[in-house]
């Protein structure tokens, strides 16, 4: 099902065309309203109880396992995907010679915990080059043999939108006994994903784009044999015990149960979480299915229009609905996204592609604006 215009659920002036959710997404009022409850919260610290050091994040941990068809055993609160990947790389065994795969020009912090791991256990880290046709299922497939401990990839390429079978990659993980990281970062809330079907061993994403959330709120998924893993932080909050703040005091060595272990430290953020919280729900009352059917008509256009630019697009079996990169052989000259700024379009240039990520605020009238700033450019 198709979505209307939400655009009114947003503060978004009209002359604005924001084509940039892959970077940032705008604040929804219902999530500025709840931030700004919060701030009068916290002026008065005196209404904050005990219990609400625990309500608040575990009912936006409800939220999230019901984002991903999870249970809310398997999530854990964290601040970046760096840290989730961090929670990663410290319970993962890579023998000397065994690979991490990841793909070519993937985002720095789905690669640079890698490159440590493999530094300090004598393993080595094979990208997967870009395939010609935009077919990564096939590149990560033909990539992924018994040599391999992990696969690091995402759902989608976080600078064009060309997508990864992450069901057909976990089974042929499984097969060969690797692991498998996903960071759903670029594509979580506007693409359904199912952690029962693709099975991943972990799973992280940042907040504050295709699930509209606050910046430095995230979220990590731990499959249950791993839920017993050590730690980035050894806080007070994820013991056994720790609700009853009177014996704080009778320290304890078990854990909350489940992946509460890997919560960050202060993960009761009383501005963050009920913000995050705020964002779910209206994800939850759109339904990600109708987001990406949505969003997938205006990519639709937004393909022709640059086709007719003679720009480069994936094929539309390769590339997801919410994002898609305009590729231009040699690149974008430097200034491109300043100049369109300037007429009020916004979008981001990564590699060779101009990345055009729009979300229920935008409709056709902002593509054809983009191709109207864009055209007199090339």
């Amino acid at each position: 099902m198709t979505l209307p215009s939400q655009r009114s659920l947003f503060e978004i002036p009209d002359d604005v065309t924001w084509l940039n959710c892959a970077y940032m997404s705008p604040q929804l009022r219902s999530v500025r309203a709840a931030g700004e409850e919060a701030l009068g919260l916290k002026a008065q610290p005196w209404r904050i109880r005990a219990d609400d050091f625990f309500s608040g994040a575990e009912a936006l941990r409800r939220l999230f396992a019901t984002l991903v068809g999870a249970d809310v055993e398997g999530v854990a609160l964290v601040p970046s995907v760096s840290y989730g990947m961090a929670a990663v790389s410290s319970n993962l065994q890579v023998r000397p010679g065994q690979r991490v795969l990841v793909l070519a020009e993937e985002f720095p912090s789905n690669l640079y915990p890698w490159r440590e791991l493999a530094q300090r256990s004598g393993g080595a880290v094979f990208t997967v080059a870009r395939p010609e046709d935009g077919d990564w299922t096939r590149a990560v497939l033909e990539a992924l043999d018994e040599r391999t401990a992990l696969v690091a990839v995402p759902h989608c390429h976080w600078t064009d939108g060309t997508w990864v079978d992450l069901v057909k990659v976990g089974a042929r993980a499984r097969e060969v006994g690797a692991a498998l990281a996903v960071d759903a970062t670029q594509s979580l809330g506007a693409l359904p994903l199912n952690v029962e079907q693709v099975r991943p061993d972990y799973l992280v994403s940042a907040g504050y784009k295709w699930l509209m959330g606050p910046y430095s709120q995230g979220y990590l998924y731990v499959a249950p044999q791993h839920r017993e893993g050590r730690p980035v932080e050894l806080g007070w909050i994820t013991r056994k015990g720790s609700e009853d703040f009177a014996r704080l005091i009778d320290y304890r060595d078990e854990f909350q149960p489940g992946a509460r272990r890997f919560d960050v430290g202060e993960r009761s953020n009383f501005m963050l979480v009920p913000m995050a919280t705020a964002a779910l729900r209206q994800l939850q009352a759109w339904g990600v299915g109708s987001i990406q059917e949505t969003l997938r008509e205006l990519t639709r256009r937004i393909a022709q229009g640059a086709q007719a630019l003679g720009l480069e697009v994936a094929p539309e079996a390769y590339r997801v609905g919410h994002l898609i990169g305009l590729r231009r052989r040699g690149g974008y000259a430097q200034d491109v996204p300043a100049r369109l700024a300037a007429r009020s379009v916004f979008v981001s240039v990564r590699g060779d592609n101009l990345r055009v990520s729009p979300h229920l605020y935008n409709t056709g009238a902002d593509v054809d604006r983009l191709f109207d700033a864009l055209a007199p450019l090339l």
